[in-house]
């Protein structure tokens, strides 16, 4: 196969925070696998606090970049363990890599993903927008900017009631709130309870990942589903999350692709568990890896495309809250390069 890539740096429509800081534009490698005359495309964002960025992704590329064109491809699976034992270092180029070739795997069977898994795409749940930390006027602002029926609030500041007091105001719309990492115990004992007479469906990640003493508390005693982010990450940490959460957000730039996202899913579902996809603000290349994936979800969140204000890829279609899959192979998209959106 031949491997060739291309990074971006992509603006938000509007300054993006979390409890972990703020950036106005999405670092992103956007890989290509060629075969023949089909050609795969693959993402992966930057995210800093996992330190690799975009020019280690490419760093690793270009040192394996013979290896990982010489794999005799025939269909995704046996290509991601063949990279995963290459790059064992770096699972966000693996991603990439994992995604390209199920795009291109889709081409050369001239199907859809999700047809190939036999899925009826209409079976697939709602996406939440997200609201990113800020001042209420302007949290308020983003909301009416794009009214959705689900939203996710970001926290994880001492202001976090007074946030959500103030945004129901404006919205009878379905609360998510994630506050990354953002709590101890002891406010998440404080502030779910009123979370959840604001309405709220469920909280994600509301403690620092390692602190799987004080998850087992709160999940026992939680009036709202509990789902892990930065604490399941890769496959092995799925069997990590029963007693402590009530679902899991797979990423698949975390986890290293569409392949173990799969295996998580299962595994997830083996063990009782809600399953959500999440979004690391991937363009739309990424969320139609995501989208191929809705009828096996309880919950996504894949609003990378709307966050953006430029994007690198046309297909995916959102229409409040729905999302319309595209009809094309594989992923089903139309790989534009950089362009702004409306």
């Amino acid at each position: 196969m031949e491997v060739n890539y291309q990074s971006f740096s992509l603006a938000f429509r509007h300054p993006f925070t979390i409890s972990r800081g703020t950036k106005t534009h999405q670092p992103t490698l956007i890989v290509e696998l060629r075969l023949g005359t089909f050609t795969g495309f693959g993402e992966a964002p930057a995210i800093t606090y996992y330190n690799i960025p975009v020019e280690k992704m490419v760093a690793d590329l270009e040192a394996k970049r013979a290896l990982i064109g010489k794999f005799a491809f025939t269909e995704p699976g046996r290509y991601w363990h063949y990279l995963h034992h290459l790059l064992p270092e770096n699972p966000f180029l693996v991603c990439a890599l994992d995604i390209a070739a199920w795009d291109l795997f889709g081409k050369l069977k001239g199907k859809p993903l999700h047809v190939l898994w036999g899925l009826d795409p209409s079976k697939g749940p709602m996406t939440d927008f997200t609201i990113g930390i800020d001042t209420v006027e302007r949290m308020v602002a983003k909301m009416k900017e794009c009214p959705w029926p689900i939203y996710k609030i970001k926290l994880g500041v001492p202001e976090d009631l007074a946030i959500m007091e103030a945004l129901r105001k404006h919205s009878d719309a379905v609360f998510r709130v994630d506050a990354n990492s953002g709590w101890t115990v002891d406010e998440a004992f404080e502030k779910i309870p009123r979370l959840q007479a604001l309405g709220v469906e469920f909280v994600e990640q509301p403690l620092d990942k390692g602190d799987w003493e004080g998850m087992k508390r709160l999940y026992a005693w939680s009036p709202l589903p509990l789902i892990a982010d930065e604490a399941c990450v890769q496959e092995a940490d799925v069997a990590k999350c029963p007693g402590h959460f009530h679902g899991i957000n797979i990423k698949l730039t975390k986890c290293s692709g569409i392949t173990p996202a799969l295996r998580m899913i299962a595994a997830a579902r083996e063990s009782g568990m809600k399953v959500m996809v999440g979004s690391m603000n991937e363009s739309t290349v990424g969320s139609a890896a995501i989208a191929q994936l809705l009828p096996y979800l309880d919950y996504v969140d894949m609003d990378g495309p709307l966050l953006l204000k430029e994007d690198l890829a046309t297909g995916l279609r959102f229409r409040d809250g729905k999302v319309g899959l595209p009809a094309g192979p594989g992923l089903g998209i139309n790989f534009t390069g950089l362009y702004q959106k409306e």
